[in-house]
């Protein structure tokens, strides 16, 4: 009689080679493992929605920074931006404040 693979099988094997390189016995015994694999998921989930809200705070204190340099404050140069219909946004304000000072010192003179 031909020996029959069981999903349970399958399911710890697909379990522990997804919590291949954990720490003690989360990377070794089923039950363990299937927890930390959950929690790690949760995590994971969580970290994609604050990676977002992390890079607007860096985004805006790098425009806020440059923008103290021409004697405006974050909010009055995006109220300047808003009101001379100027649509960039902030990843593009950011790049510009670090990468290229000539294109946004030229930006920060039109709106004044």
């Amino acid at each position: 009689m031909s020996r029959t693979k069981s999903t349970a099988a399958r399911n710890h094997r697909k379990t522990l080679k997804e919590a291949r390189g954990f720490k003690q016995s989360r990377s070794g015994r089923i039950k363990t493992a299937k927890e930390a694999v959950l929690h790690a998921g949760q995590y994971a989930y969580v970290g994609r929605r604050l990676k977002k809200r992390d890079f607007k705070t860096l985004w805006i204190m790098r425009i806020n920074a440059a923008a103290r340099n021409f004697d405006l404050s974050y909010s009055e140069l995006m109220e300047k931006l808003d009101k001379n219909k100027i649509e960039l946004n902030r990843k593009m304000l950011a790049e510009m404040a670090t990468n290229d000072s000539k294109g946004f010192e030229q930006l920060v003179k039109e709106l004044k």
